[in-house]
This record gives structure tokens, sequence and C-alpha cells, in this order.
């Protein structure tokens, strides 16, 4: 069996692409290689800046024949359409064959199809995958047609076996395929023969291109670190610079430089987002002191300096770029420290549009410190610390420093709230307050961020809303669905017991724009749509979507299918957890059987008899010890019940619910509530309901699965 080797050597492609281009390059080619009938052992791809490359290992040498049986029209059918068949199946009307069917006689052809050899395959299979290969961007150069990320050199394609290696014919826009690569651009720019995989790996290595970007990962950060640490230093840990720095050098060689110390006194996250953004590099931070005191650059190669020139190149151009950034800083810092301070930066928002339907920055910052007031007595923050909190978290949006580095909001805010004097609560809040703005980002702790944060996120739930600008399928352009899960995760995290509804209708009346429908409408819709997240967020959790459905319908009481209640997302979680722990237990799940025969009976018997059993049962009528067992357990249960979920024991409730598991049972195995005695029948009907109540007052059992 042979194994394929194919590589397509190009000008650089931009390294946020070519991991994805790998991946493309290995699918296309082996599952054409699979339709084609050539089955294989494995397959691997890989990328450098300059080059793709496939090996599959294993490959059939040829495609399996095949017979096609192909159904004709019937024997007596007219002349034309017996032709038109042959034509399609290639046969003559002597090579059909006639088969008696319960439809009456039918033709049919065997038509052979030959294997075909593995080259001529791959090659076609190949040239439509270049031809058609999904690059983001592409481009045309010369007077060809093909279209490729960067231009295309040339293709190495090959087959090795035992004996020998086989070029594939392929020529594509005039570069023919062949069985040649290139090593490092300047360290080793001569031709390479290969022969196999193997081959092709190791004559790279010592041409000075590391093949596989996880190895060339591995060593810039050994390296990185090394180094760093025999300076008493330490790498600012960066996954995604670290992956795009593998896809920009073939040969990665590491070199620590030095930050003008001019510079030392910036913000550490200046430091790092300016190297970061503007030169691929790695920060160095000391340990002890926190500051950001060097940097690391990946070279593409060696030099006989041992990259001196490299990095007094590097050294000149960051300290330009960092000048700039000490410029941004140090006029950013007078504006917050003058007389009008922060302020300033917030009146210029009142000409930087939020929406064109809700109005401007500040006109969102006016909204944030209102609601921010309302909700920090629910938090335990000081109301005007929310309001100062909300009304400059913001600010920094009008600095230089944020216009330059947009990706620093929020953390600049922090820095110059305090260099204008002002509280640590309100520094932080402004740094957190668009947190978390991932599942795996912490929540807001400190009660003034917590205020503002959750102001800014319902500001924007209800403003979105109310212009009817919803998340729709999985285009979601305003990070709604961020925002409601920050919502949850904020009051649940931090066990904020808040009633939402209330406070959506209250800031839907503060909206610049009139909600679509009816504040009432527009508010149980944007419920609905928390409850939605609330079940992706507990399904995370190993909470089943169908427990909080049972606890979203029964709240604080209500009778099964009310909605009040269901807009205290904290309490919501522990009723869902305590339930969901119930229902692994074996009373827990044997109830929810019990139940539902009981709910079955009752509301049959409520639609036959055109009344409502609620209310009514009394022990002097039951005739068997079982029902008075029942009766007994009720009572109890529902003493239980009732304080427990007063006092939000959601764990104590649902067990004094699990516990009727056995009288229900032994009810339904010992009585028959349709009794002939009209009297007793809806006695034991109301019997049911009291079951039917008593357990919807925890959860709405009806809507569990199974």
């Amino acid at each position: 069996m042979p194994d394929l080797l194919i590589e397509l050597f190009s000008e650089e492609i931009p390294a946020r692409m070519q991991a994805r281009a790998a991946d493309d390059l290995k699918k296309l080619v082996t599952n054409g290689l699979v339709d084609a009938g050539l089955t294989y052992a494995s397959a691997a791809a890989f990328s450098t800046p300059r080059r793709l490359t496939l090996t599959v290992e294993g490959m059939l040498d040829a495609s399996p024949s095949l017979v096609e049986e192909r159904k004709g029209p019937k024997a007596d059918a007219p002349e034309k359409a017996i032709e038109g068949f042959l034509r399609g199946a290639g046969l003559t009307r002597d090579q059909l064959e006639e088969r008696d069917t319960p439809k009456g006689k039918i033709l049919f052809a065997m038509i052979n199809k030959p294997g075909r050899p593995a080259a001529e395959i791959v090659a076609e299979v190949l040239e439509t995958t270049i031809r058609n290969f999904p690059w983001p961007k592409s481009m045309r150069w010369g007077s060809g047609s093909l279209r490729w990320v960067r231009p295309l050199h040339s293709i190495l394609c090959i087959l090795s076996a035992e004996d020998g290696a086989q070029t594939v014919p392929l020529t594509i826009d005039g570069i023919t395929a062949g069985d040649t690569t290139r090593g490092h651009r300047f360290l080793a720019p001569d031709t390479i023969t290969v022969s196999s995989f193997d081959d092709y790996s190791a004559k790279l290595k010592r041409a000075f291109v590391v093949l596989d970007p996880a190895e060339r990962r591995d060593t810039i950060w050994n390296d990185a670190t090394n180094m760093a640490f025999a300076n008493g230093l330490e790498v600012v840990e960066d996954a995604g610079l670290l992956a795009e720095v593998a896809g920009l050098v073939e040969y990665p060689v590491v070199l620590m430089g030095q930050i003008g110390d001019d510079f030392l006194g910036l913000p550490p996250e200046v430091l790092q987002t300016s190297m970061k953004e503007h030169q691929k590099f790695f920060s160095v931070r000391n340990p002890k002191s926190g500051r950001i005191e060097r940097f690391v650059t990946v070279a593409n190669r060696t030099t006989a300096d041992d990259g001196a020139t490299i990095l007094a190149g590097n050294e000149k151009v960051l300290s330009a770029r960092l000048s700039d950034a000490k410029f941004f800083w140090e006029n950013d810092l007078r504006i917050a420290q003058s007389e009008a301070g922060m302020q300033t930066w917030v009146d210029r928002l009142s000409n930087v549009t939020f929406h064109n339907k809700l109005g401007t920055q500040a006109e969102l910052i006016s909204r944030m410190e209102a609601l921010a007031g309302e909700l920090a007595p629910m938090v335990g923050a000081d109301a005007e610390e929310a309001r100062a909190a909300a009304r400059f978290a913001k600010a920094d949006l009008s600095s230089e420093m944020v216009y330059e580095f947009p990706e620093l909001q929020g953390l600049m805010g922090s820095y110059y709230a305090k260099a204008a004097g002002k509280s640590d609560a309100i520094a932080v809040a402004a740094q957190d307050h668009y947190a978390p703005l991932g599942p795996s980002d912490d929540v807001p702790t400190a009660p003034v961020s917590i205020a503002v944060a959750l102001a800014e996120k319902i500001d924007k739930l209800t403003g979105f809303w109310a212009i009817d600008e919803k998340p729709t399928g999985s285009k979601d352009p305003f990070a709604l669905r961020r925002a409601a899960l920050g919502v949850i995760r904020i009051l649940v995290e931090n066990d904020v017991s808040m009633k939402l509804r209330d406070t959506i209708l209250e800031h839907l009346s503060q909206a610049p724009a009139p909600a679509a429908g009816s504040a009432e409408e527009t508010a149980e819709n944007l419920l609905s749509f928390l409850h939605d997240r609330l079940k992706v967020y507990l399904k995370d959790q190993g909470v089943r979507h169908d427990i909080i459905d049972a606890c979203i319908s029964s709240s604080d009481g209500a009778p099964a299918g009310a909605t009040d209640g269901n807009d205290d997302l904290t309490l919501l979680v522990k009723r869902a957890k305590a339930l969901s722990e119930t229902l692994k237990t074996d009373d827990g799940e044997n109830l929810i059987q019990g139940f539902k025969r009981a709910n079955n009976i009752l509301s049959q018997a409520e639609d036959a008899d055109g009344v409502e059993y609620s209310f009514g049962a009394d022990i002097k009528f039951a005739e068997t010890e079982e029902e008075r067992a029942l009766f007994a357990a009720l009572d109890t249960a529902e003493a239980q019940i009732k304080p427990a979920m007063e006092a939000q024991d959601f764990g104590t409730a649902m067990s004094a619910m699990a516990s009727l598991r056995g009288p229900i049972d032994a009810f339904f195995d010992a009585v028959q509530v349709n009794s002939d005695n009209a009297t007793v029948r809806r006695n034991r009907l109301n019997l049911l309901s009291r079951i039917r109540t008593i357990c919807s007052s925890v959860a709405d059992l009806t809507k569990i699965d199974g």
C-alpha cells in the first residue's frame, strides 16, 4: 500500500489562516479519495508560513472494480425508451438481462466499473481541491486563472512504496507537480528532492524548517521561559500570541530584548498590549514587582551576531511605539487629574452614538447611573457610590489610550479613576462592569461593581428588547446572549435575590424608544429569553432543561402554570439544583410516576365530570388503612414544605415531597379511586388534588420528562 505526500508551496500564508487551511486540505483530499474508492490507514496535515503539507499512509494502490446494477424499463417498453436506457448505460440490447418481477418483465443492466490507479485519482482530487480551496481571501497573479491565498510556487505530490516513489502526473495553471521542495528562505533555499514523508520531514529539519506547528510552539515557549528564568523573570502567558508567532516563522529563534527605562512606569497592561498588537512581542515580567521589564521576540533565522542586530532594530521600533503610548498616558492623566476630571470625557460621549434608536453613550450612562442607584440596596452597595461608579465607568472611552487600544477599555478607566482621586470601589467598578465577557471569566464580586455591571447589562437587554432588536438564529450582533448570561452569573454566583420583572418594567418606562408591544409583553418576552439562557447555564452544571422548566412553571408556592416568582433567577437555580438532586434518588424518581398517575386520573375525572376536585378531602370517608396513611403523609409533608419554601430551604422541601413516594404507591396498589360510592369517589379525587397541590407548590412535576 503506497503512502501519499502532498506539499503546496507558496509565498507566506497569513498566520491566522494556517491551521484552518491545513485542516481543509486534509478534509478535502481524504474525502475525495474515499469517495473515489481509495481508503487509507491514517492522515495528518501540517503548516508553515510557506507550505501546506498532507501525508496519507496505507492507501490503496487502486480503487476496487465494481459492478453496478441499474434497473431499466419494461421489456415491452417503447423502443425509444429502451434506446435511451442503453445510451445511459453504455451497453447494447443483447447485454441487458430480462427478469420476471411482480410488475412484469423488466430490463436490467450490469455495468462493470474497473478500478483506477491511485495516481490518476489523486491527480483529479488534488486539482479539484486546489481550484476550489476555501480560503477566506484569495488572489490571482500573472496571467493565470488560479486563485490562492498568495502566489503558489510549486506542488509536491508523490506516492511512495517499498519499490520507490512515483510522482503523480498533474499540472495546474502551468505548475507541474514534482518530488522537490525548498528549505528555509534564507538559511537553505536550494531545491530538495524527497522520496517519502519521513525523508521529507528529516530533510526539511536539516534545511532549517520545523514542519509541525506544535513543535514550533513548544520550542518558542520553552526557550522563552528558560531565558526569562535565567534572568529571574517570567514570560506572561498568551496562548493566542504563541500560536500566531509560531505561524510567522519556519525556524524559531528566541531573543530577549530590553525596554527603555523611560517606559517602565507605564501600566503593565499598556506595555503588554502595545508590544503584542504592534510588534508580536511576548512580555517578560518581574515576579517581585509585577512590572513588565523586558520582551521576547522570535526571529526566523540564526545570525552571525546571535541576533544582536535584530534586537537593536526591534528595540528602536519598540521605543517609538512606546513613546506614543507614553504620550497618550500622560495626556490622559492630565485630564483625569484636572479640575473637571473624568467628567470631561463623560461630556464628550454626548457626541458618540450608542445606537441610533437608543441614543448616545452619554444617555446610556445616565440610564446606567439611575439603574445602578436602584439596584445598589439589593446588592448591599451604597447607592450614591454606585451612581458615581456608573457615571464614570465608561468615561475612558473618550481617552486617547483607549482610542488607540480599544481592548483596554475599563482597565484604563480604573487607572484614571484612581488618578482622579475616586474611591477604590469606583475604580474597581470601572474595570469590572463589562465582566463577565466569556463563560470562564470571573464575575464582579464587590457590591458597587455588581450594581454597575448589572445596570450595564440590564439596560442593554431592555433597550434592545424595547426596539425589537433581538438575537435571531446564530446572529447576535449586540452580544445580547452574552449580556443575559452575564446577568445570570452575576446574580447566581453572588447569591443575589432580585425580582427582575419589576426592575425590567421600571427600566422599560425610561427607555428612549417605546416598547414594540406593551411593557408587560416585552418584559415577559425578555424574561423568557433569560430563562432560555438559564437552561444553557444549568445544562453545563448537569441540570436538565425539564427540571428548570418545572421550577419556572411553579415558583414561590404559586400553583402550577403560574409565572409570578419565576423572575428571581437565584432562587430558581437553587430550586432546580435541589429538585435535580432529589430526582436522582429512588424516592424522587418513583414519586414522579406516582404524581403523574394521580394527576392523570384527576384530570380525566375533572374533564368527564365538568367540575374541579380541589377541596373537601376528609379522612372520615377513608375506607382503607392506605387512604388514612396517605392523609397523614400529606398532612406531614404540607407542614414541612410550606415553611421550608418560605425559608428558601429547598432541600428540605424536596425531601418532604419525595417522602410521599411510599404512601402514594401503597394507595394506588390498594385503592380503586373510581369507587361505585359517589361520596367515596369524590373524596378520593379530592385526595389526589391534595397530592397535585402540595407537589406543585414545590415544582410543576408535569414538566418532568419520563
